[in-house]
């Protein structure tokens, strides 16, 4: 998909064109002494996101109460955790020059030309593998494992390869990967994934558009630069505003039923009505507000922005805190319940 944007024909200063980063990554590629540290391998496996999947997962296998030995537990946390790093090390290799038109992504390894794409592709590969195949063996009835190697594949083909560039819905298709591992890590326990693992699977999904277009609203020019068909890019930002909005009155009520399902108590019916409360209020004040009518140009913080995104800025951050929340407090209440049966 070719998309035409006003920003294509001004570049963000002290950007490079895609020309002259291949350019770029394919001399440093070319030096023997850029073979990558430790560290930067670490950086491939995304451990920001892989934090969040990490928690997501361990939390599904909690609530699920399959009452799994300890060892088994953490294998299964280990797979889900290597899955998701394999994931986010597959996409850098695949997405290197684009993460280098981007001043938010321009310094991961690949991007900046410290890991060839063919190393990273190396990494990734031997992890998803391993991950998987750990998965299969531990969890013999497959499903866990099934899950997770869909999972893989749908983030790195699916989201990457097909979606990230042809439709601004590709965060809302897309997203259902980010979404899988609290189902991964409750069939690990029981073996099956009943409807509460597919809500803990849709409050994932509904909040990741609000979340992300938050973000975008405030980097428009650094997607438009890239070629990435963001929501704000193709479709403006007023119609991303009242994406946000809509999205946002559909996923606060959803992030209310584990409460009638038994999955969540008094702890988690607080955070979820106040949190989901405060949400709303947060994307009524984005709705109302200009941001994104003028591209910031993607700076390299993600929380210092100019005063008319403060707005979207306000909600990117609390849409963190409020995820952490609604799944720390449902980990919680049901872990001290599991230790008291």
């Amino acid at each position: 998909m070719t998309i035409s944007t006003k920003p294509e024909a001004k570049k963000i200063s002290d950007t490079l064109t895609r020309e002259e980063v291949e350019a770029n990554l394919q001399a440093a590629y070319a030096s023997k002494a850029m073979r990558g540290s430790p560290r930067d391998y670490f950086a491939l496996l995304k451990p920001r996101v892989m934090s969040l999947v990490v928690f997501t997962g361990l939390t599904g296998l909690i609530i699920a109460n399959g009452h799994m030995h300890p060892l088994l537990a953490c294998v299964a946390v280990f797979c889900i955790a290597i899955g998701a790093g394999a994931a986010g090390a597959l996409n850098m290799a695949i997405e290197g020059e684009t993460d280098a038109l981007m001043r938010r992504t321009r310094l991961r390894p690949v991007a900046a030309g410290r890991i060839t794409k063919q190393d990273a592709f190396a990494f990734g590969g031997v992890l998803a593998f391993l991950s998987v195949a750990l998965m299969w063996l531990a969890f013999p009835d497959g499903l866990a494992a099934g899950l997770l190697a869909f999972t893989i594949l749908y983030y790195v083909v699916f989201y990457t390869l097909v979606l990230k560039r042809r439709t601004p819905q590709n965060i809302v298709i897309g997203g259902a990967a980010g979404a899988l591992p609290p189902v991964i890590g409750w069939a690990a326990a029981t073996g099956h994934a009943p409807i509460e693992a597919w809500i803990l699977f849709a409050i994932i999904f509904l909040w990741t558009p609000p979340h992300s277009w938050a973000l975008a609203l405030y980097t428009t020019e650094d997607y438009a630069n890239a070629g990435i068909p963001m929501m704000p890019v193709v479709k403006g930002a007023k119609a991303t505003r009242l994406q946000i909005l809509l999205y946002s009155l559909v996923m606060a009520p959803m992030a209310c039923l584990p409460i009638a399902f038994k999955m969540g108590g008094i702890v988690y019916a607080v955070a979820s009505i106040l949190g989901g409360g405060i949400f709303i209020y947060l994307a009524v004040r984005v709705f109302l507000s200009r941001a994104g009518d003028h591209p910031e140009g993607g700076e390299e913080s993600l929380y210092d922005v100019k005063k008319e995104a403060l707005a979207a800025r306000n909600l990117f951050a609390f849409s963190i805190f409020y995820l952490t929340a609604l799944f720390a407090t449902l980990l919680i209440e049901n872990a001290i319940t599991g230790l008291m049966s």
